[in-house]
């Protein structure tokens, strides 16, 4: 979210960005609300004073004039009243549009309405050459017996999976390898419910517009999350973080659930797309400084490369076009890792900061060594999800036999060299 000073007063630029992101919001609408709210506004207070006046006089008029003075005083009341109703709904209208005004983005941003626009910023590792017809994950798994995707369609339906021995080991190992790997970064371990009330969504720009991607639990007024970042965004709202607690390092495991509304038509084959999943996700809350916050925005795309280095995938860095990157975020970069199936790279991370547009939705805030409170910054990438990851982790070190070699720092972790 934007503050009203700033969209008032940068007017050009906020029009910019909602045309840059290919935002559907009105922002001459946003601002004829926004001078009828202050107007009303000082309407009721002006109205307020001269009833805390005849209050005041009250007891000191003439007897006589009480009277008059009581219906004046009720009539303001009733006045106040009317306008503050309409005042309400003003308001609620003009958080309403408050809510879907997107952030500023980066100016290094490709610009552009969508994935098309994206750019390769760098690539690394060498996409493996087969001296045999590799395999798609899918058989690699029914080959081995890792995994059961009929069946498991009889219990929960399309998009779900249920792994098996080694391959479920190694979902678990690999986790527990990446959670320490984080720990030794500084990351304080979390783990998150993925249960979350509505304004954790509307904290982190996840509602309104996406509720259709989430599963609604209406009994309780819950939704089930598709990221830890949604209850890490909300773990500290209302608070005011001492400038000596800054920045706070999380890497929040969770289960994770995502609806995947729209995506019929795509690769959904496997372990692709699935309905239920689990992540590990790094989260920072640091100072309202661009200079830090770009120094940890690089930090995190550095924990997820050098996790995928060690892990041996290729994969390439994007650089996430205006209109691809998502409401609230300054800057985006996804790294899509290789999958030889497809003969292209897919996404398995995506590094986002944020600047302070979620702070001042959850109202995340810090006091300054000038003891002046601020709005915070925060940012988030993907450490590991799975079972995406094991899509190129599988097909990248598989043998001719349909064996999969692992890479060497997984070795001690699944006791051998092979899955």
């Amino acid at each position: 979210m934007l503050s009203l000073n700033f969209i008032r007063e940068n007017g050009e630029a906020v029009a910019k960005a909602i045309a840059d992101k290919n935002v559907n919001v009105d922002l001459g609408a946003l601002l004829a609300l926004d001078v009828d709210v202050r107007s009303m506004k000082s309407q009721v207070d002006e109205l307020r004073r001269r009833r805390n006046e005849i209050s005041d006089g009250f007891k000191s008029a003439d007897p006589a004039e009480r009277p008059a003075l009581g219906q004046k005083a009720k009539a303001l009341g009733a006045e106040i009243s009317g306008i503050e109703a309409a005042l309400g709904e003003k308001s609620e209208a003009l958080n309403a549009l408050m809510l879907r005004l997107p952030g500023i983005p980066w100016e290094g941003a490709p610009v552009g309405p969508d994935e098309s626009f994206n750019t390769v910023v760098r690539q690394k590792g060498a996409v493996p050459e087969f001296d045999f017809e590799p395999r798609d994950h899918v058989a690699l798994v029914e080959m081995n017996d890792w995994a059961d995707l009929g069946r498991i369609t009889q219990v929960s339906g399309s998009r779900q999976y249920c792994l098996k021995g080694r391959l479920a080991l190694l979902e678990q190992a690999l986790m527990f390898w990446a959670q320490r790997k984080l720990a030794a970064e500084g990351f304080t371990m979390m783990t998150v419910p993925a249960l979350a009330r509505p304004s954790a969504f509307v904290a982190t720009g996840h509602f309104p517009g996406h509720e259709e991607e989430a599963y609604e639990i209406p009994k309780d007024d819950l939704y089930l999350a598709g990221t830890g970042e949604i209850a890490l965004t909300s773990l500290h709202s209302g608070e005011i973080i001492e400038a000596d607690k800054l920045p706070i390092l999380y890497a929040g495991y969770s289960p994770c659930f995502r609806r995947e509304a729209g995506s019929a038509g795509r690769d959904v084959r496997g372990l692709l797309r699935v309905h239920q999943f689990y992540k590990l996700e790094q989260y920072v809350i640091c100072e309202d400084d661009d200079a830090v916050s770009a120094e940890w925005h690089a930090k995190l795309l550095a924990n997820a490369e050098m996790l995928l280095k060690e892990l041996e995938i290729p994969y390439q860095v994007i650089e996430t076009s205006t209109g691809d990157m998502g409401l609230g975020k300054f800057r985006m970069n996804d790294i899509e890792s290789w999958v030889p199936s497809l003969g292209k790279y897919r996404e398995t991370h995506s590094c986002s900061t944020l600047h302070d547009w979620q702070a001042r939705r959850a109202n995340l805030r810090w006091r300054d060594g000038e003891r002046k409170v601020r709005f915070v910054h925060t940012l988030n990438n993907t450490a590991l999800a799975s079972p995406r990851i094991l899509v190129p982790l599988l097909e990248n070190h598989q043998q001719a036999d349909g064996r999969v070699k692992l890479p060497s720092a997984l070795w001690d972790l699944m006791d051998g060299e092979y899955l």
